[in-house]
């Protein structure tokens, strides 16, 4: 039997949705994680940059390179686990270690990640997270430390995964810089679950962060929309009035659509970036199977209330913004459409001027064509009476007798063929 024949993409897609594993944790233990951003056209940023920074940690700890032109990693770091993604916009660093530090949320977690290093990052910092893994302990406990933990006002506190863990955040960023979020682990949990729930917060934080930057593009652009919905409301109030120069009126109308596409392609791919976000923070959310704790606001409660209405105002901004610019080419359509119309008019003013010029000219042709049969004629008769006159003796005809004699003749020869050749012309 003859073998099958594989698309040669066949293997690299398959294996493609196993390439990101979730960590294994155990409780105690800790993570410290950081997500780096170009700041400008971050997407077509050279790839390049991302594996150098890592190859120089992984240098700084004697650990082994990834393959060339892998997009993910996974090894051991010393006594830490280091994972590295690269994604469409940013890369991402998250540090595993077992145990914890006396102190909640030491700083001390990102040690690994050496200032320097930090600092030589390709991009910069769009979130940093501390994340504290520790055994479920009483509810009395997990209380009193959520208090001294985190901002209550923010706290978003949710039992997760039918009752394996609970997991907390307030979304702040602390005196270091950095997020904080808290899991508190069944003893019943596997080391892959809370390795998910690990890597869910991060997923949503960072999620969030990136889903931002169009509610930040949004704020930036709201005056520069705000003034080219007047301009352009008062365009179209003034297409109304008679008096109006339309062709003037399309030129400033032109302008303002040529502003509108401008900002709508620089905004587009953010929007659109923002709105693939929000759906990921919403899903990753949506997989933790959340179930309210000691009637706390939960992470999707808290997204509702502090972070949609964010979304809401970009999808707004991006529905105003498709809205004017489609005004903007009505208008145009319209002011075209009556510029034409007054093209025409003029059309037909300047083809009834050219019909009467012509009969004008028409006239003045025969005008002249009349005086040039006159003075041809004029000529024509001295020229015929010069040779007639040693004629007039023998015809017993005096000289102005003679001349009078051939004037009809020649006058009607001329004009002949002075007709003729007029004819021939038109022809």
């Amino acid at each position: 039997m003859a073998p099958i024949e594989d698309h040669p993409l066949r293997y690299k897609l398959a294996n493609e949705l196993h390439a990101r594993p979730f960590p294994s944790m155990v409780a105690p233990s800790e993570a410290a994680y950081v997500a780096f951003k170009q700041p400008e056209m971050a997407a077509n940023r050279d790839r390049g940059a991302d594996i150098e920074h890592l190859y120089k940690l992984l240098d700084r700890h004697g650990a082994p390179h990834p393959q060339p032109g892998a997009t993910h990693y996974y090894g051991q770091i010393g006594r830490h686990w280091l994972k590295w993604e690269q994604h469409t916009e940013f890369v991402t660093y998250t540090i595993f270690s077992e145990g914890v530090q006396d102190r909640p949320f030491d700083p001390r977690a990102f040690d690994p990640f050496p200032q320097d290093w930090l600092e030589e990052a390709p991009g910069q910092r769009i979130t940093s997270v501390l994340l504290r893994i520790e055994e479920r302990p009483d509810d009395a406990i997990v209380r009193a430390n959520l208090g001294d933990w985190f901002v209550p006002e923010s706290l978003a506190v949710s039992v997760v995964l039918d009752n394996a863990a609970i997991m907390a955040g307030d979304f702040r960023i602390d005196p270091n810089g950095h997020m904080r979020f808290a899991v508190f682990a069944s003893d019943t949990i596997s080391e892959r679950r809370v390795g998910r729930i690990v890597q869910r917060l991060c997923e949503i934080e960072t999620y969030k962060s990136m889903s931002m930057l169009g509610f930040a593009r949004v704020r930036s652009m709201g005056a520069q929309l705000a003034e080219l919905d007047t301009r352009l409301t008062e365009l179209v109030g003034a297409m109304s009035a008679p008096a109006s120069k339309a062709e003037e009126t399309l030129q400033a109308l032109l302008a303002i659509s040529a502003e509108f596409e401008t900002l709508s392609a620089r905004s587009s791919f953010r929007f659109a970036a923002t709105s693939a976000y929000e759906a990921l923070v919403n899903q990753r959310i949506e997989s933790l199977r959340e179930e309210r704790y000691d009637g706390r606001q939960s992470f999707a409660e808290f997204m509702m209330r502090r972070y949609q209405p964010a979304m809401r105002t970009v999808k707004s901004a991006q529905d105003r913004l498709d809205a004017m610019s489609s005004r903007g080419v009505r208008a145009a359509d319209l002011l075209r459409t009556r510029v034409d119309v007054e093209r025409s008019a003029q059309n037909q003013f300047l083809l009834a001027s050219m019909d009467k010029r012509s009969d004008l000219q028409l006239r003045l042709q025969r005008t002249v064509e009349g005086l040039s049969v006159v003075a041809i004629s004029y000529y024509a008769v001295s020229l015929v009476a010069y040779l007639l006159y040693p004629l007039s003796e023998a015809l017993g005809l005096s000289k102005g007798m003679l001349t009078a004699l051939v004037t009809l003749p020649v006058v009607a020869a001329v004009w002949w063929m002075v007709r003729r050749l007029r004819q021939a012309v038109e022809k």
